[in-house]
């Protein structure tokens, strides 16, 4: 690991095209392999991991800035925008941690290599690919006749995808 920006690779896809289950088995088996990895999921609704009525809940409510929240397991810090806009994808990038990659679901629009999740249950159908020349790569749960030059995976394929991921971004060998 070095201290200089850190490999990056997204997931994007329409709302329930599987990215979230994607980038949860990507996440499990890159740390299988021994890779230190952490993610950035963005929302693009009001969203809360604080519970009503818990100190940080109050501590935010009462206007604060930042509340940090540690145990002997792990920190969390929310930050609260307070009409601010939201921060930009690098800025959100260079907060975390060095590590050996970062998963990115969602940011769709992010000039970052990425794999377009698809399902036939998602709540659009209409192909990213086209439109991004930054989709390297389409998993689906269903076959794909517009896939172009672009590599295709089934969606449930977590080791052959992991396997390109870590070719497009060379991870370099594991460090299992």
């Amino acid at each position: 690991m070095t201290n200089s920006r850190p490999k990056i690779f997204g997931i994007a896809g329409w709302k329930n095209s599987g990215k979230t289950g994607l980038a949860v088995r990507l996440v499990t088996e890159f740390t299988q392999r021994g890779y230190r990895i952490s993610t950035i999921k963005h929302a693009h609704h009001d969203f809360d991991i604080d519970k009503v009525g818990a100190d940080s809940f109050r501590h935010r409510e009462a206007g604060a800035h930042e509340v940090t929240i540690v145990s002997g397991t792990r920190y969390a810090i929310m930050h609260e925008l307070r009409g601010e806009p939201e921060p930009s994808f690098e800025e959100i990038l260079a907060r975390l941690a060095p590590c050996d990659l970062v998963l990115i679901e969602g940011y769709k629009r992010e000039p970052i290599p990425k794999i377009e999740a698809r399902r036939l249950e998602a709540a659009k159908r209409e192909p990213l690919s086209p439109q991004d020349p930054h989709i390297v790569a389409i998993a689906a749960d269903h076959s794909v006749e517009d896939a172009g030059s672009l590599a295709v995976f089934d969606l449930n394929d977590t080791v052959s995808i992991a396997d390109f991921i870590a070719k497009m971004v060379d991870l370099g060998k594991s460090p299992k």
